[in-house]
């Protein structure tokens, strides 16, 4: 049985290409700032393990090159933007971008995601290129990943985003 909250969520239009583009604009600046933070972390734990002695550097190599070789700073980097997506998508339906611009990424009856969906829009969503599908898709305004998850992005009234805000602090 649908709580209120997926009633009330459930009924909303479709997120035009426009205000995703304004949320995926905004959270690309949130991403940037996450990437900086985890490379400053990995920087200050290679810089940690060397002066512990764990780790010994070659000559002439500093922390920085130490880091990037080979994939292990890549794959941390999206690592820590799947974590933090996954995490906004699962536990509320909005990333930063989505709050600002009122979108709510839900089920298509309007409860939250499960970790299979979060897991399937990380790998479809093609770093937001999926979007674009919108362009072509009139009819029900659905991107890549909201097909391949079975999942939709709402735009919510100015009302329902501050009620559902309120209800999520």
């Amino acid at each position: 049985m649908p709580t209120e909250a997926q009633k009330l969520h459930a009924s909303f239009p479709s997120a035009n290409f426009l205000r995703r583009l304004a949320a995926w604009i905004y959270d690309f600046l949130v991403a940037c700032a996450m990437i900086m933070l985890a490379t400053g972390l990995a920087l200050g734990a290679a810089a940690i393990a060397t002066s512990l002695g764990w780790v010994v550097l070659p000559e002439g190599m500093d922390h920085a090159e130490f880091i990037d070789q080979g994939p292990w700073l890549s794959l941390f980097l999206l690592a820590v933007l799947a974590l933090f997506f996954g995490y906004f998508w699962k536990t509320s339906g909005q990333t930063v971008g989505m709050r600002a611009w009122r979108l709510k990424l839900q089920q298509r009856d309007g409860s939250r995601l499960t970790h299979k969906q979060v897991a399937l829009r990380l790998l479809t969503c093609c770093f937001g290129l999926g979007h674009l599908w919108v362009l072509v898709d009139f009819k029900n305004r659905r991107a890549w990943q909201d097909y391949a998850a079975k999942t939709e992005l709402v735009t919510l009234s100015k009302e329902a985003n501050q009620l559902f805000y309120w209800k999520e602090l």
